[in-house]
């Protein structure tokens, strides 16, 4: 390949083989040159349904939960932790859990890369990262009250040059679908990777699925913008601020109807509530979550979307993939950070 390298076989680690050749802004692709697996695509791989490709963040999370609110200038007790992170990770690692054969195409600084391959590969994801070494790998401070809700406080990093120059059209060769996770939509070369991401998909006839990531985000671009540079996707799966934001309605339903329309599909995750499911122009399934007690709701919505889209890849309909992913995020926020934890989903 002439992009990033695969770093490791699902489940192997980095074996310290040679890196590639150097591309992009201070980037080199780190590759340990994973072994064969059978496929198309010269050993990319891809299963009876073809493999999901995942284009987005790799980001290094920090997880402070605090009882009572930060107090200014003085100390407020938390229970730190550091995770991998990212939405587009994130939702590729709850994908494989869900069996789905991963790739992922993502961009990291030196100073993390190393860990990051390794937790990748141990979540079954087959990851493509170039290695940046003039920036450092993106951090998230996830701040986690008492109620389990989080804001966020981020610093893009390596992941704001992910772009054309990271992308190779090998990576869709076997691939049944293309995610993009909506945090390329906020940078110039990341709407630029997503165009052509896009354009190479639909010559290929691969779908493409976004997921809008940040509503805040989507309020600084603009709406407008937004939605122009994820023009040629065919699913959205918005949460339910992102929907009203793209959508302008308010309702649930309505805002999923007014989507689907100008997508084909849109899921809208509403949290504690399930999610809504629209097709063309009809409600496909609404779907309850299952009641729990969360203790992190960081990575609840790309637990959904990782698991949706596994299901959807392997021909499950809207109401049966909504409703294991809903099982897939109540999973997610009983556990601390992005990732899926060890066990079986669901239990």
């Amino acid at each position: 390949m002439t992009g990033a390298e695969p770093d490791a076989e699902p489940g192997g680690g980095a074996d310290g083989g040679a890196a590639g050749a150097g591309h992009g802004t201070g980037g080199q692709a780190a590759g340990t040159g994973a072994g064969t697996a059978g496929g198309a695509g010269g050993g990319l791989g891809g299963g009876a349904a073809g493999a999901l490709l995942v284009v987005g963040d790799v980001v290094t999370d920090i997880v402070a939960r605090h009882g009572d609110p930060p107090a200014p200038r003085t100390d407020t007790a938390a229970r730190i932790a550091v995770r991998p992170g990212g939405a587009g990770a994130n939702a590729a690692a709850w994908a494989a859990r869900a069996g789905a054969a991963v790739r992922l195409l993502g961009r990291v600084g030196a100073d993390a890369a190393d860990w990051h391959r390794r937790e990748l590969a141990a979540s079954g994801v087959r990851s493509f990262l170039t290695v940046d070494r003039e920036t450092a790998t993106a951090v998230v401070i996830a701040l986690v009250d008492a109620t389990a809700e989080r804001s966020f406080l981020t610093d893009s990093g390596a992941t704001a040059h992910l772009g054309p120059a990271d992308w190779d059209p090998s990576l869709l060769d076997g691939a049944g679908r293309v995610h993009l996770s909506g945090y390329l939509c906020f940078t110039g070369p990341g709407r630029e990777l997503a165009a052509t991401v896009t354009r190479e998909a639909a010559r290929r006839g691969v779908p493409v699925s976004v997921d809008p990531a940040s509503a805040g985000f989507i309020a600084g671009l603009g709406r407008d913008r937004f939605l122009a540079a994820v023009v040629g996707a065919g699913l959205l799966l918005p949460n339910l601020d992102e929907a009203r934001l793209l959508s302008g309605e308010q309702e649930p339903e309505a805002a999923a109807l007014a989507l689907a329309r100008r997508f084909g599909e849109a899921v809208v995750k509403l949290g504690g509530d399930g999610a809504v499911v629209a097709v063309g122009d009809r409600i496909a399934a609404r779907v309850p979550a299952r009641p729990v007690e969360p203790l992190d709701t960081t990575g609840a919505g790309d637990a959904f979307t990782g698991t949706y889209l596994a299901a959807r890849l392997r021909g499950a309909g809207p109401a049966d993939a909504a409703t294991a992913a809903c099982e897939a995020g109540a999973l997610a926020v009983r556990t601390i950070g992005g990732r899926p934890p060890a066990g079986p989903v669901g239990t």
